[in-house]
């Protein structure tokens, strides 16, 4: 049976949330978790079931996307101008993207949402009140899957693909270490316990990472179904 649509806190004025037929849908994990491939997946196989679909994520908005990317090639961002940077990326996202889709009776893939942007914040020292409250306008999903990956596993996929380490997501930002291997180590193992932190408030589903991806797209499936089905 459907639930009623809410918001995380007072939401955005004026929205009616009876109006949002759609469906969203959030994928969460750290960089190099599998979350883009998933994405694409999962769009395919939506689509071949005769559903629209929308793709929304970290950096794609018209009014910041831009200015946001640019801004981290600097390396100079506090973690408060970071932060609200990225909370005015979502905001322009979930306004002018997310809601309209929903009402159109799209199916929203969120590759990541406020949960990634709350997880780095508090390894960066925010308080989850705080962040909570900066997020209070978010629109709470249909259904939220993290894919769970540890941090050695994600350096190996770097490795294995020959990418750079990237400056945020190794926390050099942060001074653990002069070193990015052990930088990269030690945030990401703190962005592990902060997703378990959320995990325990709100409750998503945690898949295991670790597999072939073609695995790990069965699950999510299965989760998703629970939620377009006519009954979900």
């Amino acid at each position: 049976m459907n639930q009623p649509r809410t918001f995380y806190g007072k939401g955005i004025p004026g929205v009616a949330t009876k109006d949002l037929k759609g469906k969203l849908i959030v994928i969460e994990g750290a960089d190099g978790s599998g979350c883009s491939t998933q994405i694409a997946l999962l769009t395919e196989w939506l689509e071949r079931r005769g559903h629209a679909v929308e793709h929304v994520g970290l950096k794609r908005s018209t009014l910041v996307g831009d200015e946001l990317a640019k801004a981290m090639r600097g390396n100079v961002l506090s973690p408060r101008t970071l932060s609200l940077f990225y909370a005015t990326d979502f905001t322009d996202q979930l306004e002018h993207r997310i809601l309209p889709a929903l009402r159109a009776g799209f199916i929203v893939l969120a590759d990541r949402y406020i949960y990634t942007l709350m997880a780095r914040d508090i390894v960066r020292g925010a308080d989850l009140p705080w962040l909570q409250s900066v997020y209070g306008i978010a629109l709470v999903p249909d259904l939220v899957m993290y894919l769970r990956v540890p941090p050695q596993k994600l350096m190996e996929r770097n490795i294995y693909r020959g990418r750079e380490l990237d400056y945020w997501e190794s926390g050099m930002d942060i001074g653990y270490s002069w070193s990015w291997h052990d930088s990269f180590i030690r945030y990401q193992s703190e962005l592990h316990r902060s997703f378990n932190r959320l995990q325990a408030v709100y409750g998503f589903v945690t898949v295991n990472g670790m597999r072939v991806p073609r695995s790990v797209t069965r699950d999510l499936q299965t989760h998703i179904e629970s939620v377009i089905s006519p009954n979900g």
